[in-house]
């Protein structure tokens, strides 16, 4: 098994983009496994199937192939052979992954998955339950938090940077039902692991965070 960095925490937080940097500055493999978890939520909507359809969720997620590669550095994420990787970063299909990542037989496909990346590089992997329930014996884990507020105003200059049309209450509100529902959802729910180091990023930039992070692994 690779050296394994783990970062959890609520949506918006910056787990991505902090991770991406991480990885780069240890020379490790990024793995973003809400992009996978995105991924499925895609291929559900394209199958005309809602958020509380759980029996339909669990039949039709096993016609779902989910993959990662790296091209030129990049992460590539492919639904069954399509490269879906910029159309996964809508309000919509985020979240219905919120709310189709309570399915327990998405979830076991997709950490199967998980695993056999983690096991095969050194890897930087960000989700929600990745230092409790997909790498507890991660050498690094950190729980990365940061204000709702916050983080409703970093999704939407970011959604406004590409374009799009976006209400900032509506966003925080999103966000803050999403926190509930990872929260509170019986398989895998989102956490601070025991071992995990908390840091929040609310008045943090993205470089001190991930500096933080690399001095723990100096630790």
């Amino acid at each position: 098994m690779g050296c394994s960095i783990a970062i959890d925490g609520p949506a918006g937080a910056g787990k991505s983009t902090i991770a991406k940097m991480v990885a780069k500055r240890k020379g490790f493999i990024y793995i973003d496994t809400g992009a996978m978890y995105r991924a499925m939520a895609l291929y559900l909507l394209r199958s005309g199937i809602g958020a509380g359809e759980q029996e339909k969720i669990s039949e039709k997620c096993k016609e779902a192939d989910i993959t990662i590669r790296h091209e030129n550095g990049e992460q590539v994420v492919l639904l069954n052979g399509e490269n879906v990787s910029s159309l996964i970063r809508t309000e919509e299909v985020g979240n219905m992954a919120s709310a189709s990542s309570v399915n327990k037989d998405v979830r076991e496909k997709l950490v199967e998955l998980q695993h056999r990346l983690a096991d095969s590089a050194d890897v930087v992997m960000d989700g929600r339950d990745i230092g409790t329930c997909v790498l507890p014996g991660a050498d690094v884990k950190v729980y990365l938090t940061a204000d709702s507020s916050v983080r409703a105003k970093r999704r939407f200059v970011e959604l406004s940077a590409k374009g799009e049309h976006c209400d900032l209450s509506k966003i925080e509100r999103d966000i803050v039902e999403r926190d509930e529902r990872d929260m509170s959802r019986e398989i895998s729910p989102l956490r601070q692991a025991a071992d995990a180091v908390l840091v929040d990023s609310s008045s943090m930039t993205i470089e001190e965070v991930a500096e933080v992070i690399l001095e723990l692994c100096e630790m």
